[in-house]
């Protein structure tokens, strides 16, 4: 049975693998090609080991029945305390042939209940504007609220930020409208 579960340390290789299979899909043409053939699974999977050690119930991963990982999710405080969310989403990656699953919308809805979980009521998600995926989070209630250039591979690279003002009320929308039998 498929499942999202915190991440422990023996995942990092696959987290990271994630993140470098979806970076190349995602943003080929898009950012510069020396960024994505640079990326490597050895140097994100020791920082990812860093952040599942560092920080334990903020990186989520959903695993399906044979144990692969199809996707992660990373979540915790809104790293910029001025712009008026409690939370962030700091990472959503599934990889390009699981995508269209619905494994995105269950791992953003339980990386919200974590953050309420842990009192943040409101959270935001950076994405690269060119980022055709970015709509996911449109069709996820996120409002845009925030503009800005972020830095990639030394190269600024407008991002657009997707803000939820009520998790907790997003959430009991969401429990409300799932079938009963749903899993």
């Amino acid at each position: 049975m498929s499942r999202i579960r915190q991440a422990r340390a023996g995942d990092a290789q696959s987290i990271a693998l994630v993140e470098l299979e979806t970076w190349r899909a995602t943003y080929a043409g898009i950012l510069a090609d020396d960024v994505l053939l640079t990326m490597s699974v050895e140097r994100l999977a020791r920082r990812w080991s860093h952040h599942i050690r560092g920080a334990p119930g903020s990186v989520l991963v959903y695993e399906e029945e044979r144990k692969r990982l199809l996707g992660f999710g990373h979540c915790g405080r809104q790293r910029d305390g001025t712009l008026g969310y409690e939370g962030e989403i700091y990472m959503l990656y599934v990889l390009p042939d699981a995508q269209g699953m619905d494994i995105g919308r269950k791992l953003l809805l339980a990386l919200f209940e974590r953050l309420v979980q842990q009192r943040l009521r409101s959270a935001l998600v950076w994405v690269v504007r060119a980022n055709p995926s970015r709509f996911f989070y449109e069709r996820m209630g996120g409002r845009l609220v925030l503009q800005r250039q972020i830095p990639v591979g030394g190269q600024p690279v407008e991002a657009v930020g997707y803000g939820w003002a009520d998790l907790p009320a997003l959430l009991a929308g969401e429990e409300r409208s799932r079938p009963a039998d749903d899993t």
